[in-house]
């Protein structure tokens, strides 16, 4: 699998959907449990939704499915899973509550190029 080809699409995907303050975390050196965080930040529930519908339209045409989806019926945290990429969908309060990118600050921060 090429993992740059997926997190860009992935990248790409939250643009493309107006995602706020996109971030990849390189999470490799750090843990077992997967490689890659991908962040985001949407509007409301509505956006996040729409975010989450078009990573898994635009992933699933490189054939990927979520091992789990969780979140879709508060939608103020939606995550998706794809096991080397944890994908976190989140409202502002959420982001600005939880801090992953603090809870991860050992992390490399990724810029992939936008497909």
């Amino acid at each position: 699998m090429d993992f740059d080809k997926v997190l860009s699409a992935a990248y790409t995907a939250v643009i493309d959907q107006k995602g706020e303050n996109p971030v990849i975390l390189d999470l490799r050196e750090l843990t077992v449990v997967t490689d890659y965080f991908l962040i985001t930040t949407g509007r409301n529930p509505n956006h996040l939704k729409a975010l989450a519908d078009h990573l898994l339209e635009k992933l699933g045409d490189l054939g990927l499915t979520p091992f789990r989806r969780e979140g879709d019926q508060d939608a103020r945290w939606i995550l998706l899973d794809y096991g080397f990429l944890v994908i976190h969908l989140l409202g502002q309060d959420e982001r600005d509550f939880y801090r992953l990118e603090e809870l991860w600050y050992g992390a490399k921060r990724l810029t992939p190029t936008i497909a």
